[in-house]
C-alpha cells in the first residue's frame, strides 16, 4: 500500500481552519467585506476615471465630468478606508486565534506528555508552538478576503463585459478561469511539498540550535564545538536549499498574473478590432472594459502573492494538526473514584515495554507498599527502576497486570488526584523563569508567603534564600544557573513539602550531590517525612540506608531484601 505523502488534504485543512476561525467570524467577515469593497472600488476608480476623461473630452453623450469625477473620488476614499479596515479587522481576529491555538496546543501537550512525545524533539515542539502557529496567521489575515474577491471581481468584470458586448466576455472568460482557478490549484499542488520541506527543515534547525544552547557547557568541556558547528552549518544549508525552492516557486507564481494582464489587454484590443471591422465599434465600452479588466486582476495579484506564504501556512497547520490529533496514551476515566489518603500501593504481575523492539522492561513485577513504608529500588541502568515511577504516576499504562491504590485500579483514579497525592523529587530540579517563591509554590500556586517560607525552612533552604539579591523575589531567570545541585534540589524538596502529598517518590535524588550534601538531604527527609510513605530509586546504596525494604530489579522482576532503618550509620 502506498504511503500518503500528506496526512491532510488542502480541502480538509481549509475547512478545519475556517472552523477554528468561527469564534472571530465577525472581524474576519468585516475584513472580507472590506477587501471586496476595496477591490471593487479599485475597479470603480479605473472605470469611472476612464468615463471622467471621456466626459471631459466631450466624447460622452450622457453623464457629466462632475458626476464621474465625484464617483472617482468616492472610490479613491473607499480604497484607502477599506484597506485600513481590512488590515485592522483581519489582524485583530487572527491574533486572537493564534493566542487561542497556542493555549489549545499546550492543553494537548499536557494530555500527550510524556508518552506520546518521546519521539519528538523539544525544539521541534517549540517550533510548532511558536513559529508554526505564527505562520498560520497568513491564512486568517491574508487569505479569506482574496478567496472571495478572486471570484467576485472576475464575475463583476464579466458581467460588465457581457453588457458592453458578449464578445468581450467570451474572450475574458478563459483567462479568468485559468488565472483564478487553475493557476492557484496547480500552484498549491506543485508547491505543497516545497512548503512542507521548508517548515520541516526550519523546525530541525531550531531544534538543533536549542539543543546546542542547552548543551553549550558540555560542548565546551569536551571540545565538541567544531563538530557541533559543522552540524549546524549542514542543517543551515538544508534550510537554505528548501528556502531557495520556496522562493523559486513564489517567483514563478507571482510572475504569472503579469503575463495574463498583458494577454487580457491584447485580447480586448483584438475584440475591439473585430467589432470595428464589422461596423460595431464601441470606443467608450472598449476603454472602460480595458481599464476595469486590468483593475480586476488586483484580487488575483493578492491571491498569487500569498500562495507561497499560504503553502507555509498549510505546512505549519499540518504539523500542528498531527500533534493535536495524536491519540493520548492515557485517557481519563469518565467516572473517577475518590481514593482518599493513600494507605496501600500494589503492583501485581505488572508488565511493560516502551516498544516491541526493546522488549519488556518489566515482566511480572510485584510490589506492595503500605502507608509509612520506606522502600528503595536498585538495579542496573535501564533495568526499569524509573519505569516503576512512571507507571505509578500513570505516564503510561502497564501492558499487563495491574496497579492498585487502596485497592482501586489506578486507571479509575483521576490524574489530578493521583498527582496531588503523589509527589516526585527527581535528580535535577527544573527552575522556571520566575521568582524563587514562584518556583517553590509550583505545586500549590495559591500558597501564601508564610506557607512558602515555612516550606523553605523545612527544606533547609530559607537561610540561603536570604542571601539572594532580593530574597524570595529573586528572579531565577538570571540566578537559576548559579545555584548548586544541592540548592536546586532543596527547591524541589520545598515544593514537595508545600504540596504535602501522601507519597513521595524520589528518582536519584542525590545523584548530583556529594557525600556531605547527601547526608544533609537524607537528614532533612528523615526529620520531615518520618510519617510519610517513601519510594526511593537510586544507584547509591548510601541513599537507601534508611529504607525498611530494598527491591532489586533483575530481568523485569523485583527481589526483596531488608533495609537499614538508620540513614546515617
Amino acid at each position: 500500500m502506498m504511503k500518503r505523502k500528506f496526512q491532510y488534504s488542502i480541502r480538509d485543512m481549509t475547512i478545519r481552519l475556517l472552523k477554528i476561525a468561527a469564534p472571530v467570524k465577525a472581524p474576519l467577515a468585516a475584513a472580507a467585506v472590506a477587501s471586496i469593497v476595496g477591490n471593487l472600488s479599485h475597479m470603480g476608480l479605473m472605470g469611472f476615471g476612464a468615463l471622467w476623461i471621456l466626459a471631459c473630452a466631450g466624447r460622452l453623450a450622457w453623464g457629466s465630468p462632475v458626476l464621474f469625477g465625484t464617483l472617482t473620488a468616492v472610490c479613491t476614499i473607499l480604497i484607502v478606508a477599506c484597506r485600513y479596515m481590512e488590515g485592522v479587522a483581519s489582524h485583530a481576529g487572527a491574533y486572537q486565534l493564534l493566542a487561542d491555538m497556542r493555549i489549545h496546543l499546550f492543553k494537548t501537550i499536557r494530555k500527550l506528555a510524556p508518552a506520546c512525545l518521546m519521539d519528538r524533539k523539544k525544539g521541534d515542539i517549540l517550533n510548532v508552538a511558536v513559529s508554526d502557529i505564527e505562520t498560520i496567521e497568513y491564512f486568517f489575515a491574508h487569505t479569506i478576503g482574496p478567496m472571495f474577491t478572486v471570484i467576485i471581481l472576475p464575475c463583476t468584470t464579466l458581467g460588465l463585459a457581457l453588457y458592453i458586448n458578449p464578445l468581450f466576455a467570451a474572450a475574458l472568460l478563459p483567462v479568468y478561469v485559468i488565472i483564478s482557478v487553475l493557476l492557484p490549484l496547480l500552484a498549491m499542488k506543485a508547491g505543497r511539498p516545497v512548503g512542507m520541506r521548508y517548515r520541516t527543515r526550519l523546525g530541525e534547525i531550531k531544534s538543533l540550535v536549542l539543543e546546542s544552547v542547552y548543551g553549550i557547557k558540555d560542548i565546551q568541556i569536551f571540545g565538541f564545538g567544531d563538530k557541533q558547528l559543522a552540524r549546524v552549518m549542514e542543517q543551515n544549508r538544508k534550510v537554505n536549499r528548501a528556502a531557495h525552492g520556496l522562493t523559486m516557486h513564489k517567483q514563478a507564481v507571482s510572475s504569472a498574473p503579469t503575463f495574463f494582464v498583458y494577454l487580457v489587454r491584447i485580447l480586448i484590443l483584438l475584440v475591439a478590432s473585430v467589432l470595428a471591422a464589422n461596423g460595431a465599434s464601441n470606443p467608450v465600452g472598449t476603454v472602460v472594459i480595458s481599464f476595469v479588466a486590468v483593475a480586476s486582476f488586483s484580487s488575483t495579484f493578492s491571491l498569487t502573492m500569498v500562495i507561497s506564504s499560504l503553502l507555509e501556512a498549510f505546512a505549519a497547520a499540518e504539523r500542528l494538526f498531527i500533534i493535536e490529533d495524536t491519540r493520548p496514551e492515557i485517557v481519563e476515566t469518565v467516572h473517577p473514584k475518590t481514593v482518599g489518603t493513600i494507605r496501600s500501593i500494589e503492583f501485581k504481575n505488572v508488565s511493560f515495554g516502551y516498544s516491541q523492539e526493546r522488549g519488556k522492561i518489566l515482566d511480572g513485577f510485584n510490589l506492595k507498599i503500605e502507608e509509612g513504608d520506606k522502600v528503595g529500588i536498585v538495579g542496573e541502568s535501564g533495568i526499569g527502576k524509573s519505569t516503576v515511577l512512571r507507571l505509578l504516576l500513570r505516564f503510561w499504562n502497564p501492558s499487563g497486570g495491574s496497579i492498585r491504590i487502596n485497592g482501586i485500579p489506578i486507571d479509575q483514579i483521576s490524574l489530578e488526584e493521583l498527582h496531588r497525592r503523589i509527589a516526585v523529587l527527581e535528580q535535577d530540579t527544573f527552575l522556571f523563569n520566575g521568582t524563587i517563591a514562584d518556583n517553590i509554590a509550583l505545586g500549590k500556586p495559591e500558597a501564601s508567603m508564610d506557607e512558602i517560607m515555612t516550606a523553605a525552612k523545612r527544606a533547609g533552604l530559607h537561610e540561603f534564600v536570604l542571601t539572594l539579591p532580593e530574597g524570595y523575589a529573586t528572579e531565577m531567570g538570571t540566578m537559576g544557573s548559579r545555584l548548586s545541585g544541592g540548592e536546586r534540589q532543596r527547591v524541589g524538596i520545598a515544593r514537595v513539602m508545600l504540596a504535602d502529598p501522601d507519597v513521595v517518590v524520589m528518582d536519584e535524588p542525590t545523584s548530583s550531590l556529594d557525600i556531605l550534601h547527601e547526608k544533609e538531604l537524607l537528614k532533612t527527609l528523615e526529620e520531615e517525612y518520618s510519617h510519610k510513605t517513601l519510594l526511593i530509586i537510586s544507584h547509591r546504596m548510601s541513599t537507601l540506608t534508611g529504607c525498611s525494604r530494598i527491591i532489586r530489579l533483575e530481568h523485569g522482576k523485583g527481589t526483596g531484601e531488608p533495609g537499614n532503618e538508620n540513614m546515617f550509620d
